[in-house]
């Protein structure tokens, strides 16, 4: 099969950071958290089929219904379950106008983060949310757990008190245990179709996803990582162009001022520890490429930063 008439046939499906934002990932928080109406009311209600890239979302449903799109299946979601989102996974949703319920979208880094942190036994368990999968939380100990981390998860988020990062991190954790325990220690009462396997484009698009997460820090050129999936630095930045609207390079820089925010925003480590932390040999450099990608100097960014969280 022509690789590009594959590409071609993905197109039309638009690739968000957040449903309707092109924009990059909006803070150093590698989770965001908003209530189910603050962005469905915006759209009347009807979030058309969309994909991301780098993004995991758990959406949970409090109260009313939804009907749900998971590439060309459609299906019910009703009040009390949870839908899983892995990247790159076409969904999309039709509310009904009084849903009561969040969505969590949590960047890969983190997922990445989190899991090595459980084991590999607990990574190899999460990697099976790799397909959508919905859930329904039961009437016991258990749900009540769920309900209440998701409804605290979403309190932390908007609030700004010390340790928050922290917190968060914990509550996405205990979510994420929980979850994968219901999921694979007990028969779900509800599993949506499976989606269509991916394309052998798409899967060199995640593969290369994976790999930049993995070697980020050590700013290895394009044609690296094209070498490693074995295609051409020029087809991989095909195939990104295609998928996200982005070149390559655009996506490793973008991974790399994620992660300096964070450092200056969670740690206490000068603007030159903060450059090394981050692969920069040269702050002089890193104080350049961070001002050019946010308009901001990593001084003048941490200032911001720190006024928002007073």
């Amino acid at each position: 099969m022509n690789t590009d008439s594959v590409i071609s046939s993905i197109t039309p499906i638009p690739t968000y950071q957040l449903y309707g934002e092109r924009e990059p990932w909006p803070t150093p928080d590698m989770v965001h958290c908003e209530a189910i109406a603050a962005r469905s009311k915006l759209h009347n209600w009807h979030i058309k089929p969309h994909q991301h890239s780098g993004l995991f979302q758990i959406l949970y449903l409090e109260k009313g219904e939804a009907e749900v799109r998971l590439d060309d299946k459609t299906s019910r979601m009703q009040a009390g379950e949870v839908l899983m989102v892995p990247q790159l996974c076409i969904h999309g949703f039709r509310f009904r106008r009084d849903a009561v319920g969040y969505v969590f979208t949590l960047a890969y880094p983190l997922i990445h983060q989190l899991t090595r942190r459980l084991g590999d036994r607990f990574a190899s368990r999460f990697a099976r949310f790799g397909v959508p999968s919905l859930h329904r939380l039961g009437d016991d100990a258990e749900g009540d757990y769920l309900r209440m981390s998701f409804r605290a998860l979403d309190e932390e988020y908007a609030g700004n008190l010390p340790q928050r990062e922290a917190l968060m991190e914990a509550l996405l954790t205990a979510i994420l245990i929980r979850l994968t325990r219901s999921t694979f220690d007990a028969q779900p009462q509800q599993q949506p179709p499976q989606p269509r396997p991916a394309s052998r484009s798409g899967g060199h698009f995640a593969r290369f996803c994976d790999m930049l997460e993995e070697h980020y820090l050590s700013h290895q050129p394009v044609a690296a990582y094209a070498a490693s999936l074995g295609i051409t630095a020029a087809h991989l930045n095909l195939l990104c162009r295609r998928a996200v609207d982005k070149s390559a390079l655009e996506m490793i820089h973008e991974r790399i001022v994620l992660e300096a925010k964070r450092t200056l925003v969670y740690t206490s480590m000068t603007v030159s520890e903060a450059s090394y932390a981050v692969g920069f040999s040269d702050p002089a450099y890193f104080t350049r490429f961070f001002k050019r990608a946010t308009g901001l100097s990593p001084k003048q960014f941490r200032q911001q930063a720190e006024a928002l969280h007073r």
